[in-house]
């Protein structure tokens, strides 16, 4: 699949968010920015993603270090549903025995 790119610039303008916090996303490496001519792009990918950290901030006023630890908290959840399926799995091919 082959990635797509939007600009960031644009997205800001879009979901009224000041270029700093897509920075400050960057820096604490929430985000891919990819830097092309001078201007910087977001994966389309991550989009989702960001849209959820921008509605974090702005509805619930989370700064980036709170979303940094949410977003870490929340795949922290995700291996360890994972992790439970598989065991779930491996015990149920032990069950039909």
């Amino acid at each position: 699949m082959k990635l797509t790119y939007h600009n960031v610039s644009e997205f800001c303008i879009r979901y009224e968010v000041e270029e700093s916090f897509i920075d400050t996303l960057f820096e604490y490496e929430l985000i891919t920015i990819r830097i092309e001519h001078e201007k910087k792009y977001i994966r389309s990918d991550e989009l989702t993603q960001l849209e959820k950290m921008v509605r974090l901030y702005k509805e619930l006023g989370v700064n980036p270090e709170g979303i940094q630890i949410i977003q870490h908290l929340l795949h922290k959840i995700e291996r360890h549903q994972l992790e439970l399926q598989q065991l779930r799995n491996k015990l149920n091919r032990y069950e039909d025995f």
